[in-house]
């Protein structure tokens, strides 16, 4: 009799071991499946914060009329060594004080082929105006500045036509390559700006970087 009942105890100590390891294992199994449930929200959560900073990036609209930067432009009388930098790869124009970005505005150069913004290391020249029509482009702008072939490559604002008036599906284009004819364009209030204050003999470096 003693015997039966050692060995039922030890049968039950032995069951309840068992189960204690069955219901360890349960807890763990469902542990890992919630920690992978957890991970998967949390890249699900930033793909999806990705993906809205890109598409917030996509819809960024550049202003063809206002200053480039919320800031003011730089006082060219402080920095007698301005000169600018012309990137083509992103469509910017920067105001330099040697390897320092003083002031970063919106351009688009020439698309490529014969309308292409030349490369290379110009100088601002002596020819600038307040407005052009060129009646075999059917094209014009306002606050144009000469820095190649004295009167032919210009910066100057977004497209105009004969009678002043900016050609706003033209001008959305700012900030991209566009069919400028070689010329760099600028929002309205930056090539003003450029037109009164640039200097004759400024240094402009133009790269494909």
């Amino acid at each position: 009799m003693i015997f039966e009942e050692l060995i039922v105890i030890k049968l039950n100590k032995t069951s309840l071991a068992s189960l204690v390891a069955i219901v360890l294992a349960i807890a763990l199994a469902n542990t890992a499946v919630l920690d992978q449930a957890k991970t998967k929200e949390v890249d699900s959560s930033s793909l999806k914060v990705t993906k809205h900073k890109e598409k917030k990036t996509k819809e960024i609209k550049i202003d063809w009329q206002k200053p480039s930067e919320n800031k003011p432009y730089p006082n060219v009388t402080d920095y007698p060594k301005m000169w600018i930098k012309v990137s083509k790869a992103k469509q910017r124009t920067y105001l330099m004080n040697g390897s320092k970005v003083l002031y970063t505005m919106y351009c688009s150069t020439g698309s490529g082929g014969d309308r292409a913004t030349p490369e290379g290391t110009f100088y601002i020249q002596a020819e600038r105006g307040d407005f052009f029509y060129n009646q075999g482009s059917g094209e014009g702008a306002k606050y144009w500045v000469s820095w190649k072939d004295h009167g032919i490559y210009l910066f100057h604002t977004v497209p105009t036509d004969s009678q002043g008036h900016y050609v706003e599906s033209e001008a959305e284009k700012l900030g991209k390559k566009a069919n400028s004819h070689g010329c760099i364009r600028l929002s309205v209030s930056d090539a003003k700006w450029f037109y009164e204050n640039i200097k004759e003999g400024t240094k402009v470096v133009i790269t494909n970087s």
